[in-house]
Order: structure tokens, then sequence, then C-alpha cells
């Protein structure tokens, strides 16, 4: 009797639990269903042949003829399927053993009917769903058991057999690690690019550039259309230059952002409702917001005003690189410097975002390594 690897591996494996069951029926009850073979190789019976070779046990054999080893394999996988309590995860892997095998039948079907040009586009997917009706799971779970055999760790797949863990933590895992490897690579060729920027070259004119930002992070200059000066601080228009919403609407920021970007927009709440004109005008859709909890009270209209909004809002599909989520609510004691944002918030958005260019609008001085500025005082 021969044994062959490329046919034995196709077999499932009992578990330890499973092994020693057949073992005592064996030696109770004797070798009832015979070995399957195939030009002399086992093709149904590894388990049983085991055993009957350790205690020197009897057993017959059945010869199957098959017009090819590809034949030979199909009837080993389909055969397994209405003899064993199967997981969805093991009947996946067992699907896709037929695979190639399927894709050939596949193609020659499509060669038959004249369609060659359409082989390497149309088969592949025929080919998935052939293979998830088989193994009785949807199109979806083939895909993912897929991705898990082709990239899980043995650990993994062992805990997959058990039940330890299930396929969508597993294929969970796997996109996760998969992203994370992209920003990776992504970011060491942001680095490899920004080497060669001087500090000059940080500065840019919003109008006049040819670069584009993946990070934007914009405190503007809002127009409150009030001059007071009845305090340290004072009124927006007594320390900068100010702009009306349909100013801040007119600035290039769409032109100048990725396909996928992400905004970080500073906003009190007396703009909050025009904020989203901006928003919208630059090429972004809101998402969430962080609230800077300023210790100290500042005198409003309706109440003691402590905080302010910072709006997140992305263009595309622009979620952060790093999964780590930080407090909605950020609190931080302001200083007496009029609208100085804590480099705390610049500090997340680095931790979240790892790679691309980073553009600081309205800003008085870059104030962190690698990140673009733009402003007046600039």
């Amino acid at each position: 009797m021969k044994i062959k690897n490329e046919f034995k591996d196709l077999i499932s494996p009992l578990s330890a639990d499973e092994f020693t069951e057949l073992e005592k029926s064996i030696l109770n009850e004797g070798i009832r269903d015979p070995l399957i073979i195939w030009n002399d190789f086992i093709i149904d019976g590894h388990n049983r042949y085991n055993i009957a070779t350790k205690h020197e046990l009897n057993y017959q054999t059945i010869e199957k003829e098959f017009e090819s080893e590809d034949k030979a394999k199909e009837w080993m996988i389909l055969n397994q399927f209405g003899r064993r309590n199967l997981s969805n995860y093991q009947r996946s892997v067992l699907a896709l053993e037929l695979e190639s095998i399927f894709r050939v039948k596949a193609k020659e079907k499509q060669q038959d009917a004249g369609k060659v040009k359409q082989i390497s586009a149309e088969a592949p997917i025929e080919t998935r769903k052939e293979l998830s009706k088989i193994a009785n799971v949807s199109h979806d779970t083939i895909s993912k058991v897929k991705k898990i055999q082709e990239k899980a760790a043995p650990e993994v797949k062992a805990k997959l057999i058990t039940g330890e863990t299930s396929i969508n933590e597993a294929f969970t895992a796997i996109k996760k690690e998969e992203k994370k490897e992209i920003a990776e690579q992504k970011k060491e060729e942001y680095e490899i690019r920004i080497e060669t920027v001087t500090e000059n070259e940080f500065k840019i004119d919003l109008f006049d550039t040819d670069k584009k930002f993946r990070v934007l992070y914009a405190d503007p200059a809002w127009s409150y259309n009030d001059k007071q000066d009845t305090s340290q601080l004072g009124g927006a228009a007594k320390h900068y230059d100010t702009m009306s919403i349909y100013q801040l609407q007119q600035l290039p920021v769409n032109s100048i952002s990725e396909k996928d970007a992400v905004l970080f927009l500073w906003v009190t709440s007396p703009l909050l409702e025009d904020a989203f004109k901006v928003i919208n005008a630059w090429g972004f859709k809101y998402k969430t917001s962080f609230i800077w909890d300023k210790i100290k009270h500042n005198m409003g209209h309706y109440n003691s005003v402590r905080h302010e909004i910072l709006l997140v809002c992305t263009k595309g599909s622009c979620t952060p690189d790093n999964v780590k989520l930080y407090d909605s609510v950020q609190s931080i004691e302001r200083n007496n410097t009029h609208s100085e944002k804590p480099i705390e918030f610049l500090n997340i958005i680095d931790d979240l975002y790892t790679y691309g260019n980073k553009l600081e609008m309205f800003c008085r001085e870059i104030k962190k390594e690698k990140w673009f500025g733009w402003g007046n005082e600039i």
C-alpha cells in the first residue's frame, strides 16, 4: 500500500479525541469499511490504515478508476463533505483545494463556447461561486478563508479547526495587519521624499503649489463681526485679518488635497452652522468631532464658554492608520495667546495618521517637524 502526501494532505485531520474513538471502535469491531485506492495509492482510509498497521489488523481494499490525478483529488474532496461533520472553515478549505481543478474546467467550457478572450476575467469568479455551492457556505466566506489560508499563521488555522476563533475574527486580524503594513510602507516612502525638502519649502503658497495633502489642519480666520476690545483677548479682528464665509469657501482646499484625505477644522459654537458650508465647499464630509475643554471660562452671550470644537471630516476614504481611540474630550488649560491651539491636538493627529503630506492652515509658525504651513504670519 502506498501513501501519497499530496493525497493525504487533502484529508481534514482528526482531532486527538476523534482518532482515539475511531481506534477504540476498530479494535472492538474490526475495520468494517474497506480502504479505497487508486493506482495503489490510498485515497480514502488513511486513518484506518494507520490503525491497522499499528495493531496488525486485516483490512479490505476497493480499487477506483479515474482518468487523471485531478479526478482522483476531486473525488476525495467531494467524498469528505458527505462523511464528516465539518465546520464552515474546514468545508471552505476543502472546497478551495478544488479551485485550480475547477478553474481549468471553467476555462475549457469558455473555450468550447468560443469565449477565449474572456477566460482570465470570468473563470476565477465563476469558479469561486461554484466552490461556495459545494461547501454550502457563502461566496464571501470562501473569499475570507482563501485569504486566511494565504496569510494566517499555523496556530491561527489550528484554532479555526477547534473553533477557538472564528473565520471573521481571523480575517479581521489579517486585514488590520495588512492595513498596518501598507501604512508603514507609505510612511517609509514619505520619509524618503521628505528628507530632500528644506525648511523654507515647508512654507507653501496655498494658491501656487503642486503638492497634494493627505492631512489638513485648519484654524480659519473666522469673522465674528465684532471689533470690541473689552479684554486682553478682545475680538478676532483685533488680532488678525479675518475672512468671510464666502472667502473661506473660495480657498483651493479641494484641489490641493488628495483623493483620500482628512480635514481637522476648528470652529467655535457661534459659527458651527457656517463651518459646514466651508467643509462642503472644500469637498469634505463631516464625520465626528473633538472637544477642547479649555478649563478656563470665557464670557458669552448665553453661557460661560469653556470649549472649542475640532471637526473631523474626510474626502474619499481616509480612516486613521492607527486604530487607537483617543478621548473625544481633551481637557487642556488654554494660555492667554488669542486663538492659539494646544500642540497636543497636532500630536494626536500625527499619531492617528502616520504618513502623507500634512498641512496646517492659518498658522503663525510651523510647530511640527515635517508639517507644511500656510498663513499670513509665515
